[in-house]
């Protein structure tokens, strides 16, 4: 007889902070949304929410934790509200002088039990995993929240971070904006320390107006079954979300 399983609907999103991006010049063009307030920040945010809102996991990237360009609002939390998630976490890891701020973040409907903030390796600093657990033991769900660098040498440093955290995690997951694919040389470390499998469908996500490049991922340990997996636009940031199915084992969320 196959043990019950539950299944849950994730979701991964760099949100951009709620900024617009639709084409590359947008970069130079638009470039006063990434510091200032003004824009259809708002609008997006309540867009991101209507399509968090159908998951149980949601991890974001590039959320403003508060600060001028957000109009000090904290979008982690926004999101929660707007889309009926009980419990939220958020982890800021750059700061530029007050005028902007981004962090990851994390939503669900599951309550966790223990959320962990690390700080990632790197040659500049400002990256991070947040890390929740849910179970109450060591075959508990465990899922990490991660925005790596566009640099090789410190993904491979940040790669080798994440596997030591998830190495004795059996029913794990791993979601984020990686900035590389999922087959590229650095990425092996976790496939070897962890139980995380590489993903089975690539679904480019960046960038959202033409994408071409699968860089957001959601990694799941060979104990999670993979459902289904699709790329869906965050409104208008320049990444694809990625929403993923999975069943989990009954026993991992008790």
């Amino acid at each position: 007889m196959n043990a019950p399983t539950r299944t849950l609907r994730l979701l991964t999103a760099n949100i951009q902070a709620g900024s617009s991006t639709r084409r590359y010049s947008d970069y130079v063009t638009r470039s006063w949304s990434h510091a200032l307030p003004a824009g259809s920040k708002r609008s997006s945010l309540d867009a991101i929410a209507k399509l968090a809102s159908g998951r149980d996991i949601v991890g974001l990237q590039e959320a403003d934790p508060g600060s001028l360009r957000s109009g000090f609002t904290n979008q982690t939390h926004y999101l929660a509200e707007r889309a009926g998630f009980n419990y939220w976490s958020h982890q800021p890891n750059r700061r530029m002088g007050g005028v902007a701020s981004s962090a990851n973040g994390l939503l669900s409907r599951l309550e966790p039990v223990e959320v962990q903030d690390h700080a990632l390796p790197g040659r500049i600093g400002g990256r991070g995993v947040l890390l929740a657990r849910f179970g109450d033991d060591r075959e508990g769900l465990t899922v990490a929240v991660a925005h790596l660098s566009l640099g090789v040498g410190s993904r491979m440093a940040q790669l080798d971070f994440i596997a030591d955290l998830l190495t004795d995690h059996p029913n794990a997951v791993l979601m984020g904006d990686f900035n590389c694919k999922a087959e590229r040389p650095e990425m092996q470390v976790l496939y070897r320390k962890t139980r995380l499998q590489p993903p089975g469908c690539l679904v480019p996500t960046f960038p959202s107006w033409r994408p071409d490049r699968a860089i957001d991922h959601i990694l799941v340990s060979s104990s999670l079954q993979q459902r289904s997996v699709e790329a869906v636009p965050a409104a208008f940031s320049d990444h694809l979300a990625v929403a993923m199915s999975i069943d989990v084992p009954a026993n991992a969320l008790r």
